[in-house]
């Protein structure tokens, strides 16, 4: 067993090579600003109207083996919004690797002041990582490291957040595997996949003419062993209808090795769109261009997001609500 999982670490070690930037275990969104759970489990309820969210994200499409992720989300609040609850399906795939998960989210939020409410969230449930060798091309057939059928291994997961936000302003603070580490270490298996990793976000949205709304904002991310990773989004909000920005992507601190020096200063850019097609149905799109000495080497990354109110909705953007 334990031979079989570490064949695991060593394909995601090659993927990591390719883009060791993006060394975070939980797969990378560009859309998470319209949709926060996917960082933040306080985040459940925030719309108070029930919520269904789901997105596919190809990555450097058309690369062999690259990441392909697709996540459904619902949440919604209760108890005149003092409550929030969620689930959320996700499964992320690279190469003949796979990751899964299924999580149970609550949400609790108090008042702290003038339309200033603080939340704290925790979400629970199992990830499963498996490894499926028909899907692997070895240069030499009978390796005893590759196993002969599928492999799966499960453990629980417990994510915390977070979030304070009011009419103009956000910030949240979560943390993601809190569970499940000492399983996964007795396969050897924890740092490769379930390290502890944080993300810190915060922005504020602000008119710019009658019908214009600019929302800046940055995410942080850091896990053990990698880099901070950060992104720097600005997006712009016309006629209450549609979001139009983009993301900057990339790091402080260097990784060790040689093929780093021309990774570590640049890494991607992302152009986002957002469209409310109705009071109810929300579409999105987004794609990101490597600028770092890859770029050429890979195509870029499309994300698609789609966004469904279970009740009829107001329409108020002037706040940080329609993140």
């Amino acid at each position: 067993m334990k031979k079989s999982i570490k064949v695991i670490i060593y394909l995601i070690g090659v993927c990591l090579l390719v883009h060791p930037l993006e060394a975070q275990q939980l797969p990378q969104f560009s859309q998470y600003l319209f949709n926060t759970l996917h960082v933040n489990p306080a985040y459940a309820g925030y719309k108070v109207d029930g919520y269904i969210h789901s997105t596919f994200r190809d990555q450097w499409s058309g690369f062999p083996g690259a990441p392909r992720t697709m996540t459904l989300m619902a949440d919604f609040s209760a108890n005149e919004g003092t409550m929030g609850f969620g689930a959320s399906i996700l499964n992320d795939r690279i190469g003949a690797t796979d990751f899964t998960s299924a999580m149970l989210t609550y949400a609790y939020r108090v008042l702290v002041g003038y339309e200033s409410f603080l939340s704290l969230g925790l979400s629970a449930g199992f990830s499963q990582y498996s490894i499926d060798p028909s899907r692997l091309n070895p240069f030499d057939d009978g390796d005893l490291l590759i196993p002969d059928s599928r492999v799966n291994l499960m453990a629980p997961n417990i994510n915390a957040g977070l979030f304070f936000h009011n009419e103009v302003f956000f910030a949240g603070l979560s943390a993601y595997n809190l569970a499940g580490r000492n399983l996964l270490r007795r396969e050897d298996l924890s740092l490769g996949f379930h390290d502890f990793q944080y993300f810190l976000i915060t922005g504020f949205i602000a008119p710019l003419t009658y019908e214009i709304d600019i929302k800046p904002s940055i995410l942080v991310k850091y896990v053990n062993g990698a880099p901070v990773n950060y992104d720097l989004n600005a997006m712009f909000l016309f006629k209450e209808t549609l979001w139009l920005g983009a993301s900057f992507r990339s790091n402080w601190g260097e990784w060790s090795g040689s093929l780093q020096d021309d990774l570590t200063k640049r890494n991607a850019i992302a152009l986002i769109m957002e469209l409310f097609v109705s009071d109810s149905f929300r579409v999105g799109y987004s794609y990101d261009h490597n600028i770092n000495v890859l770029e050429n080497l890979r195509n870029g990354s499309h994300e698609i997001s789609l966004g469904y109110y279970l009740f009829q909705k107001k329409k108020v953007f002037r706040n940080s609500r329609w993140l």
